[in-house]
């Protein structure tokens, strides 16, 4: 049985070519070996575990829905889990605790050198679509992760992250659901609004972006490092959110394009209270032994982001695409 979906895109190395094959059925995944020699953060790692990731999700064309449970590729998956995971564990500073973790999350840098920043004060239309581009593999798939865990947690917490999904997902509306909202946004920025359409162009950096979240998500064991990226994405996204808008409104990118970030100005600072104070505490009331998982969480979530911004702003501040790709359909709305 064959499922309509995105297609696969081109692999990236052996892993990821690897992955395809299996996927078609045309020869066997990666082995372990291969896994564990592998750059934990590059092109070919980062797109064999998306690619795996993906079959959670919506699936690929001519790929058959029962390789989701296939158990080579599971056990493939789990070898690129463990080199990129250990990767993380290693360089990432972790804090003490929760609260200075989530307090530093809420110092704005003094200096501003941060991608939104960037964008709001000096980015040209074409950064924001290639930005957009990027983070459609994060937003047109935004809370799913995320609702993994509900199984995983009871009582407050478990309350309080279906209320705040609630809202991601449109509060009941399907217009509202900010997947929808940034599709839209897209569709203002020339942008081709097809679920997965920029895998082959985002970088490496994207990509573990994304990967993170998917990782937490899938494995129970991780379920506190979930709710802390969680954490961070909320706790972060509202002033980055209003920059972005700004950037939006400054370029003349579109009523819809400055409205998913508006949006996200006002949802997120009310969902950020909510989750620190009644996810995390309500999960660290449960399961206190959690706490250093959900610090580990939010700081992995800061060196991913980093990473992806350093590589952003490398390339635009060398008047070069951060893509892999061009994006060459031409925006719908202009300064």
């Amino acid at each position: 049985m064959e499922h309509e979906g995105q297609p696969l895109p081109p692999p990236r190395g052996p892993l990821s070519a690897a992955v395809e094959d299996c996927l078609r059925a045309a020869g066997p995944p990666p082995g372990p070996e291969e896994a564990a020699a592998a750059d934990p953060y590059g092109d070919d790692l980062q797109l064999a575990l998306y690619l795996c990731y993906e079959l959670h999700y919506r699936g690929f064309a001519g790929v058959d829905p029962e390789r989701e449970w296939d158990p080579e590729l599971l056990r493939a998956r789990a070898a690129l889990e463990r080199r990129f995971l250990a990767a993380l564990r290693t360089d990432t500073p972790v804090h003490d605790s929760v609260g200075d973790a989530l307090a530093e999350l809420l110092v704005e840098p003094v200096d501003g050198t941060g991608v939104t920043h960037y964008l709001r004060d000096k980015g040209e239309l074409w950064m924001l679509r290639e930005y957009a581009a990027h983070r459609s593999l994060y937003h047109l798939k935004e809370a799913d992760p995320h609702a993994w865990v509900l199984p995983r947690l009871w009582g407050r917490a478990k309350a309080a992250m279906a209320a705040v999904e609630f809202d991601e997902f449109g509060g009941g509306r399907a217009d509202r659901v900010h997947a929808r909202l940034f599709a839209d946004l897209m569709t203002d920025l020339g942008l081709d609004t097809t679920y997965g359409r920029y895998l082959d162009a985002a970088s490496a950096e994207a990509l573990a972006t994304v990967n993170l979240m998917s990782l937490f998500g899938l494995h129970r064991a991780l379920r506190g490092a979930l709710v802390g990226h969680f954490a961070a994405v909320e706790v972060t996204s509202s002033p980055g959110s209003r920059r972005l808008a700004e950037a939006m409104r400054r370029t003349g990118a579109g009523p819809a394009a400055e409205h998913f970030y508006d949006e996200h100005v006002e949802a997120d600072a009310v969902h950020e209270q909510v989750v620190r104070h009644d996810v995390i505490g309500g999960l660290l009331e449960e399961e206190p032994q959690l706490a250093p998982d959900v610090v580990f969480g939010i700081d992995a979530t800061g060196l991913v982001e980093d990473r992806f911004a350093r590589r952003l702003l490398e390339d635009w501040t060398a008047g070069r695409s951060s893509l892999r790709s061009a994006v060459t359909s031409a925006p719908s709305h202009t300064s």
